[in-house]
């Protein structure tokens, strides 16, 4: 080897000989980080009140709805005296019919029970005067038996003509179309010169003015929504107003498997029947094992947590969630209550790992997050 050879190569061995060096200390302080026990925060699964919002959406429909139809068939509308959205009072006259010819009749029938009032004195004076002379032979048994029933027949006719008259003067009071109930007129179909029918309706009223909220709910969260719970409704207008359920069906439909449940709301101008809304229903608080919403993965097999045992190591539990709130979560299916679960750092843990655990209020370091990204990153 030549001079000139020997000092050209000495630096090259020189830098070989020092990576040699320091790739024999890295990888002792690899080795010792994959050693470490990964650091993670932990939570308690807990039993906790939770006030969970469901939404749905749904038309408003008076809550009960009466039709006013007239009983009779064949007068004329003579004056409508109320027009869609007045409110009226029970028996409120709403509409008046022609009772010209019903008041002709009437006439008639109170001068047929004249008739027959007289003609009833006069048969029962003609039976008077035979009274007592049963067997006597003045009158034969016949002729005193025929007065006695001319006066019976007479008496009989008297009672039809005044029943006539009483027809035509209950008709009379029909002749006014009144309110069966309070409430607000949603719909006035009557119009003057119209002729009454009794299977067309001439009005519809919300009774008392009450409009409720038909919402639609899925099956699955059906169970979530009771009678008695608080409603959130929001109107098409961004106006909000407060109800409360007042019942939830109890049937699905078998096609669309919906659900209804009937919100009930304050008595508003601005609530028309066959308007849009969207309710939240924010229910009744109820208390329920809860588990903080950081601690619910999901991956193609569903939702899971990862529990921390008695030795510090972690395994995968399968859970089943249903409502949240505040930013817990609850668990319908999975471990049970005081069960300590990873929060931070579960994402670089394995099923079997020994972990590190550090309670959740305390955030772990950033040289423990990087030591555990060191740890991941070893595997």
């Amino acid at each position: 080897m030549t001079p000139t050879f020997a000092l050209r190569a000495a630096p090259l061995v020189a830098l070989a000989l020092a990576g040699a060096t320091l790739a024999g200390c890295k990888k002792p302080e690899a080795e010792q980080a994959a050693a470490q026990p990964l650091t993670v925060s932990v939570a308690r699964i807990e039993t906790r009140t939770l006030q969970a919002g469901l939404s749905a959406t749904g038309l408003f429909i008076p809550r009960e709805e009466a039709a006013v139809a007239p009983e009779l068939s064949g007068f004329r509308v003579a004056q409508v005296m109320v027009d869609e959205g007045d409110m009226v009072a029970r028996g409120q006259p709403l509409a008046r019919l022609d009772d010209a010819l019903l008041q002709a009749q009437i006439e008639q029938a109170r001068a047929a029970l004249a008739q027959q009032q007289v003609a009833a004195e006069r048969a029962a004076a003609e039976a008077a005067r035979v009274q007592g002379l049963d067997g006597q032979g003045v009158l034969s048994d016949e002729a005193i038996a025929q007065r006695r029933l001319e006066a019976r027949s007479a008496q009989a006719a008297v009672e039809v003509a005044r029943a006539q008259l009483r027809d035509l003067e209950t008709r009379e009071g029909r002749m006014t179309i009144r309110a069966p109930v309070a409430g607000r007129i949603l719909e006035r179909a009557a119009r003057p010169g119209d002729t009454s029918s009794p299977g067309t309706n001439m009005f519809r009223i919300a009774r008392d003015g009450l409009i409720e909220l038909d919402a639609e709910i899925p099956e699955s969260e059906l169970h979530r929504v009771r009678a008695g719970d608080s409603a959130q409704v929001t109107l098409t207008s961004g106006a909000q107003v407060a109800g409360k359920v007042r019942l939830v069906s109890p049937r699905v439909d078998p096609d669309t498997k919906l659900g209804r449940a009937r919100v009930l709301l304050p008595v508003r101008p601005d609530l028309r029947p066959g308007g849009f809304g969207r309710v939240t229903f924010t229910g009744a608080a109820r208390a329920v094992r809860a588990a903080p919403e950081a601690a619910v993965r999901f991956d193609a097999d569903g939702a899971y947590v990862m529990v921390v045992g008695d030795q510090d190591r972690v395994r995968r539990v399968n859970v089943r969630t249903g409502q949240r709130a505040g930013g817990w979560i609850e668990l319908l299916d999975g471990p049970p209550v005081s069960s300590r679960v990873a929060l931070g750092g579960s994402a670089f843990v394995l099923e079997g790992d020994q972990v590190r655990p550090v309670a959740a209020n305390t955030a772990p370091a950033p040289a423990a997050v990087r030591s555990a990204a060191a740890g991941s990153a070893a595997r």
